[in-house]
């Protein structure tokens, strides 16, 4: 045989074993343009180029009749992680003459298993898809034995929920919309959002490049609470806006500085009832529980309210400046939050609970930190291994500065009026696998005001006079 004939034969039959192997969702492009190429190029004829579609084409047959794909899917992938903890938190509301001394603590094993389907449809359009444990917006982590049923392992907590469901659209680089329960779209940081929340509705980014600066746009319309679901109308809902602006600006070859304002304002307050009644705080801040609905202040039995979202106009700063050191990165960090209408949500407060004054100064928040090593892997957001961060902040929120339904259910166990230092250390024990430790400690800022705001992890005490948290993880991340 012509030993030409014999390397063509030998040629096709190695491509059409590497186009056989390419995934079931790429074969209509990546085949393709290989071929096309391949054909542009002289290394193929185009009849050469044909029994090898003819031949991928029988393996795709194949393939497919065990795994099926529509073909809007451009591309797929698995993302989630796996997490075990081991977790102390403690709260006492000891606090002078007067107060009704409580101490309340847990120690407990956790795990939060999230799995989710994420990439690229044709035309222009993407989507996501996440299930996770537990149904708290605030938490995805689950308490082993904590079931109410007496049997061991018994699974009546252990659940799956939907965390994460949308679709968006890029048309362009500079513009793309998100509908649906989306990732945090928001440049912002714990202080006001907790990282677990996955906001519904919609979101609009826009970004340009202008010189040294990416400048970027995100306004979000997340529906906040649906107080009367059988009416039908979006204008009967309650919403939280959004509306940031910022840059990420290259000031040197290792140093970036990013600043993104965002500016919330809700709609539809008063609607009905839960988060829009008025908000108390926990009365003068005098011991109590907050499953109670009442308390007595100055002799006088008034209404409690821990969620209320009255008179909240609120503007967020958070920064960053990212830099080298020794080859590792490094980041100063912080946040500043103004509630613009903290006034009149203190005086409303006051007014409610009867309270001989509204400490209506008691409206700003702040949150100033370093981390240092590989950024990010705190917060899982990459791994490597032998690689390390290690990230501390402090934090100051006051009784009327904050949204404290969204505040970290962590640090400092979703609550207002308290100030403390964070501290975490994460390790890289393989590239996927990480260990991290994390200390959180609080105190009360205003003794005369309650800790405003709720979280099931710590339900037996309500003011928080100090806090302690002491969390170690093991995530395996995919």
């Amino acid at each position: 045989m012509n030993p030409v004939k014999i390397h063509n034969k030998l040629r096709i039959a190695m491509l059409a074993a590497l186009a056989a192997a390419a995934p079931m969702y790429a074969q209509t492009n990546s085949t393709d343009a290989l071929l096309n190429k391949l054909v542009q190029k002289g290394y193929l004829t185009d009849q050469e180029a044909k029994e090898i579609m003819a031949e991928t084409t029988t393996t795709n047959l194949a393939v497919a009749s065990k795994w099926r794909i529509n073909e809007a899917i451009k591309n797929l992938q698995l993302f989630g992680d796996v997490r075990f903890r081991y977790e102390y938190r403690g709260a006492d509301n000891v606090s002078g003459s007067g107060a009704t001394g409580h101490t309340y603590y847990r120690e407990r094993f956790r795990y939060a298993v999230r799995i989710g389907l994420k990439g690229d449809l044709y035309d222009d359009f993407y989507y996501g898809v996440r299930v996770e444990t537990s149904a708290n917006p605030r938490s995805p982590w689950v308490t082993f034995a904590d079931d109410t049923a007496p049997t061991p392992s018994a699974k009546t907590s252990d659940g799956i929920n939907i965390g994460q469901a949308y679709i968006g659209w890029h048309p362009t680089t500079w513009f793309d919309i998100t509908v649906g329960k989306m990732p945090m779209p928001l440049y912002t940081t714990p202080m006001v959002w907790d990282a677990d929340i996955n906001p519904e509705g919609a979101v609009e980014r826009f970004k340009l490049s202008l010189g040294p600066a990416d400048v970027f746009g995100n306004f979000g319309q997340f529906v906040y609470q649906d107080t009367n679901p059988d009416h039908g109308l979006p204008s009967s809902d309650t919403f939280l806006l959004a509306w940031q602006v910022g840059a990420s600006i290259k000031l040197a070859k290792d140093i970036n500085f990013k600043i993104a304002p965002v500016v919330y304002n809700y709609t539809g307050i008063g609607s009905g009832g839960g988060d829009n009644s008025v908000f108390t705080g926990e009365g003068n801040g005098k011991g109590g529980n907050p499953n109670v609905t009442s308390a007595i202040v100055g002799g006088q039995t008034v209404s409690l309210n821990q969620n209320g979202i009255n008179n909240l106009l609120i503007l967020e700063v958070p920064a960053e400046l990212n830099f080298k050191v020794c080859n590792y990165g490094a980041r100063v960090f912080g946040d500043f939050a103004y509630n613009v209408e903290g006034g009149d949500r203190a005086q409303a407060a006051a007014t409610a609970a009867k309270l001989p004054r509204a400490y209506g100064n008691d409206n700003k928040a702040w949150q100033a930190g370093v981390a240092f090593g590989n950024l990010g892997l705190v917060y899982g957001q990459t791994s490597k291994k032998n690689t390390w961060e290690a990230r501390a902040y402090w934090q100051h929120v006051e009784q009327y500065a904050l949204d404290v339904n969204l505040l970290d259910s962590d640090f400092f166990e979703g609550r207002a009026n308290l100030e403390g230092v964070y501290a975490a250390l994460a390790y890289g024990f393989t590239d996927s696998i990480i260990g991290t430790f994390r200390y959180g400690y609080a105190h009360r800022i205003n003794e005369n005001l309650g800790t405003g705001g709720s979280n099931p992890d710590l339900p037996g005490i309500n003011p928080i006079q100090n806090y302690h948290l002491l969390q170690f993880d093991v995530t395996w991340r995919f």
